[in-house]
């Protein structure tokens, strides 16, 4: 029977524990971002086999857990209001400044959406004596739409 996301992520997290990994040496041993690896390793993205390959092998995980990794992924997520705060305040910043986002990507590119599939993200911790800052870069291609 083939493990599913979340047993793979359980898996996943249990040997990142055991073994004292950071998610940026996971990503280092996959030749991958760590945001990328991170996301796959949750259970939101799929990798290729070399790659699922050394993720599973820097953790000491057998190969069904190679075997998920490279499995596709159902991209879904809970519709409520997330109650975890971190993740709050990230859908606090879109329910605020989504508005404004949308508004300026529409002037400065036309009508359209950024894109999550050409798309890149980094997280990084700015160090602030008024207290450290975070960091979020997200690059994703714009797609125009088109009329017919």
């Amino acid at each position: 029977m083939m493990m599913t996301k979340i047993e793979m992520t359980e898996a996943i997290i249990l040997a990142k524990s055991e073994k004292g990994a950071s998610w940026g040496s996971i990503a280092e041993a996959a030749g991958l971002s760590e945001v990328f690896v991170t996301s796959a390793c949750l259970g939101m993205n799929s990798l290729k086999p070399d790659v699922a390959d050394k993720v599973a092998a820097y953790l000491g995980l057998d190969a069904s857990v190679s075997t998920a990794l490279q499995a596709f992924p159902m991209k879904t997520w809970e519709k409520a209001v997330p109650t975890d705060p971190l993740i709050y305040r990230l859908y606090e910043i879109v329910g605020v400044y989504g508005p404004t986002m949308k508004e300026l990507i529409h002037e400065k590119f036309g009508d359209g959406i950024m894109s999550a599939i050409d798309f890149s993200m980094d997280i990084d911790k700015e160090v602030n004596p008024a207290g450290d800052r975070v960091v979020i870069t997200m690059n994703g291609k714009f797609l125009p739409y088109k009329a017919w």
